[in-house]
């Protein structure tokens, strides 16, 4: 199948920049909505939940139906051992995987070469590489204390300028920081935002949250989005919903910062 924008052809619009977030306990609830929307977003996000339950099948079972993987593990250790977690990532295939910025740039700088390295090897398709920045669930008290004493804004793009320093491909980050991550690392380096609630839905563990509209307004060149999908009475008509306020956040007059990937 065709890469999805920003890795190739734009074809399919926004929705290929939303992504489905299987936070579901079986692979059966996961078949399900991977079965119904696979032609409705652009991409499916596979986190701890699903993959301790499912395992490395799971993200067999995307593919084959044609769907692209998010593999949404957050790996946090030392250098080497996220590097060779991030191979085996690597030979999954999937699209994108995530390790936490906090980990060090070493082990950031470590984890590009290590799968640079067997994708030129093994002539894999090389994922894109993402540095979680801080959780949307956290907010300055929060940081406060675990001892950072800046606030969230500060520290989120901290971590972006270290990821891309590092070589990373981008970032996940709540949309409310994406404008100044984009100001401060550019065009060409990846924001995918969680975090993402319709109006009046529920946060739930959420702290930093927006609207779809206004995320892609920031600049956010993904969308990362779950219950509001998952829990709908429809998920096709929900997932187009949001597709549609995506579509209505780029056309905005006042958008404060263009996507790293338009023209």
């Amino acid at each position: 199948m065709s890469l999805y924008w920003p890795f190739g052809q734009r074809h399919g619009g926004m929705r290929n920049r939303l992504i489905c977030a299987l936070d579901v306990g079986s692979i059966t609830e996961a078949l399900q909505l991977i079965d119904c929307l696979r032609g409705e977003v652009g991409m499916f996000k596979v986190g701890k939940q699903l993959f301790l339950h499912a395992g490395p099948q799971i993200v067999h079972l995307i593919r084959e139906r044609g769907g692209e993987v998010f593999l949404d593990l957050k790996f946090h250790d030392i250098p080497r051992t996220v590097a060779k977690a991030a191979v085996e990532t690597t030979r999954m295939g999937v699209r994108m995987f995530d390790v936490h910025a906090s980990g060090s740039l070493e082990m950031m700088q470590r984890t590009v070469t290590e799968v640079t390295k067997v994708c030129r090897a093994e002539g894999l398709r090389r994922p894109k590489a993402l540095a979680v920045t801080v959780l949307t669930s956290l907010n300055h008290e929060d940081l406060a204390r675990v001892g950072i004493v800046d606030g969230v804004e500060d520290q989120v793009v901290r971590l972006a300028r270290l990821a891309k320093e590092a070589g990373m491909d981008g970032v996940v980050a709540s949309p409310q920081e994406v404008a100044p991550i984009r100001n401060e690392c550019g065009r060409g380096f990846l924001i995918v935002a969680p975090g993402i609630r319709l109006r009046g839905a529920t946060w739930e563990d959420q702290k930093r949250v927006t609207t779809p509209e206004a995320a892609i307004r920031a600049g956010a060149d993904y969308l990362v989005i779950g219950q509001p999908i998952r829990d709908a009475p429809d998920p096709v008509v929900a997932a187009r919903e949001i597709v549609a306020a995506m579509e209505r956040g780029l056309s905005t007059p006042d958008r404060r910062s263009r996507s790293s990937s338009e023209p």
